[in-house]
């Protein structure tokens, strides 16, 4: 079997620690139960570009149970753990292509390796497997039934493709679902965000102040977990509504040029391009420490920081020191990459259940309509949302209320008022 990891010889653990993550994804075991039997993935192959995580193991070992032929590569050079990857490998004949600190080339490598394989189904958590499709890969376009999209950054490049009628196959965009996005950018990525900080830096948070750039539903993950660890929590944003909603919800609210100057921690969640920039650094504290919870590693400007600091070095594992020439000291975690994935271990097993869910039952859906549907970036089917919320529900063992037949008639109805 083809295949690139670290060392085969980590799979025992990575098999305990999947073993571990699947005990909180009762929702995918579900979904992976009904695939063992009916097998709707059967005959297809699917390259899945996302973080080699526990939990993404689980989904891998899903979706093959379900017929599929599954090869994963990672959607981050710092994301993959290496235990998983073994495992996947050599317990579940899954052939991975990921490293943990892999190089770009290697990543590249790793990208080109799956897509090697003829891909019916691409899985992206940022979209680097359609976009090498569509820049380099465009002869393996006519193969393709769809892909599926799990992070913001990844939905944004894909309706620009969209909306420039450049867009070779239908696409997915399970971030956009609300049993995705509601929890997984939120509960996930505040949680994990704040591990990662800490786990890095071993620094109390709290009494400190506390910067999140960006108040999307990932801001607003982190800054309601920040806070919750004791922060004083500052938000910037560029979107009024967004500014307006920080607060109402009780968070200061200033340009990132004022928040520099005063803030002890600073966490991007924007999915753009050079947030905190060279005449940020300039005027931060001593000691101020940044991280990024984007996908990419571009939302702090490292080129500027490396060409004003006077010298670099790595103080602990996942931060790195920058001494500018006044003497004052800047700290970046994770080489700017996602700290919560680089430096922790990811969003809780119980959240991205959900996540993984959507993934599944998108790509099923996939192989029973993907002819019939254009070359647009689609929702996930509202039928699909609603189902994975209620066997969520169901294996939380709560229940819920049900309309009567009176109360359906009244909310179809304009002839009953007051």
């Amino acid at each position: 079997m083809d295949f690139h990891v670290k060392d085969i010889r980590l799979s025992s653990k990575g098999n305990k620690r999947i073993e571990w993550a699947e005990k909180d994804m009762p929702v995918l075991l579900r979904i992976r139960d009904s695939f063992s039997r009916k097998k709707p993935l059967k005959g297809v192959s699917v390259a899945a570009c996302l973080h080699v995580t526990t939990e993404t193991a689980a989904l891998a070992i899903t979706l093959k149970a379900g017929g599929a032929d599954v090869y994963v590569c990672a959607s981050n050079p710092l994301s993959t753990q290496d235990d998983v990857a073994a495992s996947l490998v050599k317990n579940h004949r899954i052939p991975v292509f990921a490293i943990k600190g892999e190089d770009n080339r290697t990543y590249y490598k790793h990208i080109n390796s799956v897509l090697d394989k003829r891909p019916n189904i691409t899985m992206d958590d940022g979209a680097d497997l359609v976009s090498t499709i569509h820049t380099k890969r465009k002869s393996l376009a006519p193969g393709i039934i769809g892909s599926t999209e799990e992070t913001t950054t990844g939905v944004i490049r894909l309706e620009s493709l969209a909306d420039q009628k450049l867009l070779l196959f239908p696409v997915i965009a399970v971030n956009n679902a609300a049993t995705k996005h509601f929890f997984d950018n939120r509960y996930g990525t505040g949680q994990s965000t704040i591990d990662g900080i800490v786990r890095a830096t071993n620094r109390l948070l709290a009494g400190s102040n506390f910067v999140v750039c960006g108040y999307g539903w990932c801001g607003k993950g982190v800054t309601m977990r920040a806070r919750g660890m004791g922060a004083n929590v500052i938000v910037t944003e560029i979107d009024p509504l967004r500014a307006l909603e920080a607060v109402m919800d009780g968070f200061r609210v200033m340009p990132i040029a004022e928040a520099a100057k005063v803030g002890d921690f600073f966490c991007t969640v924007t999915g753009d391009i050079n947030v905190i920039r060279k005449e940020h650094f300039r005027t931060m504290k001593d000691g101020a420490i940044i991280s990024n919870s984007g996908h990419f590693n571009v939302e702090i400007a490292l080129e500027d920081l490396k060409r004003i600091a006077k010298s670099r070095r790595q103080i602990r594992d996942f931060v790195e020191e920058y001494r500018l020439k006044s003497g004052r000291r800047i700290y970046v975690l994770a080489q700017g990459r996602l700290v919560n994935l680089a430096a922790a271990e990811g969003h809780p097993a119980s959240v991205m259940d959900m996540s993984f869910a959507n993934q599944a039952l998108a790509a099923g859906y996939l192989v029973k309509n993907g002819s019939r549907l254009g070359k647009k970036v689609y929702p996930v089917p509202e039928a699909i949302d609603k189902d994975i919320a209620r066997l969520k529900l169901a294996t939380m063992g709560i229940k819920i209320d049900t309309l009567t037949e009176e109360q359906k008639k009244y909310l179809a109805s304009w002839e009953m008022g007051t």
